[in-house]
């Protein structure tokens, strides 16, 4: 019996040390009393994400993490919250009739830099069918919106930088503002949409989910 006590008592243990572990990225997510069954309105407001009904103003969700705070939110179409954290973190929640849930955190390298006094202005871009576009100084990346899978990068040119907050959607696309010290001006804007780079004859790139059409991976095509 002792054993066998031991055993239990030891289960016992390791269960309440698993439910005492802090939650992934200082996330704190809780539930309003209001039912989503209605599009919701997204604001960031003390330090968190909220979802609310633009109807009434009553609380459906609310996304706090700890130590840090949201400094932009951007609602894609299916419904997704999709936020900036002052840590370079971008996370996306759900914001649909069902529980939400937040189903995904990318952090973004090398953000101490530029991001405290950029304030997050312009960095998140839905680029359509889909996919977010992440404007950061040395690079563009492309997410998957449904599972956070990076689909594609295009990196700045050669003493250039991108500048986050200077850029505007146009027939589908949206074109990004490109410094450059020696360049043509027509060096200084790149437009992207949800396949990379706008250029001729480009390949698809297979941005679905796996099982609905092709699945490969790909850098933007050459600057």
């Amino acid at each position: 019996m002792r054993p066998a006590l031991a055993l239990l008592l030891t289960a016992a243990a390791l269960l309440a040390a698993h439910h005492l572990r802090p939650a992934p990225y200082g996330d704190r997510l809780t539930t309003g009393p209001a039912a989503a069954t209605a599009p919701t309105a997204l604001r960031t407001r003390a330090g968190a994400v909220e979802a609310y009904d633009p109807a009434t103003g009553a609380l459906r969700w609310r996304y706090a993490r700890t130590g840090h705070r949201p400094l932009d939110v951007v609602r894609h179409a299916r419904g997704d919250a999709l936020a900036l954290w002052d840590d370079g973190t971008v996370t996306a929640t759900t914001t649909g009739p069902h529980t939400p849930a937040v189903r995904w955190h990318r952090t973004l390298p090398a953000t101490a830099g530029w991001l405290p006094a950029q304030g997050g202005s312009g960095v998140l871009r839905p680029l359509g069918h889909g996919i977010l576009g992440v404007v950061t100084p040395p690079r563009v990346s492309a997410y998957r919106i449904a599972d956070g899978d990076l689909r594609w990068v295009l990196p700045a040119r050669d003493g250039c930088a991108f500048t986050p907050a200077r850029g505007l959607r146009h027939a589908g696309a949206v074109l990004l503002a490109q410094p450059c010290a020696d360049a043509a001006w027509t060096a200084q804007v790149v437009a992207v949409d949800d396949l990379g780079r706008v250029v001729p004859h480009r390949t698809p790139l297979g941005n679905e989910l796996p099982g609905a059409r092709g699945t490969g991976k790909g850098l933007a095509s050459p600057r």
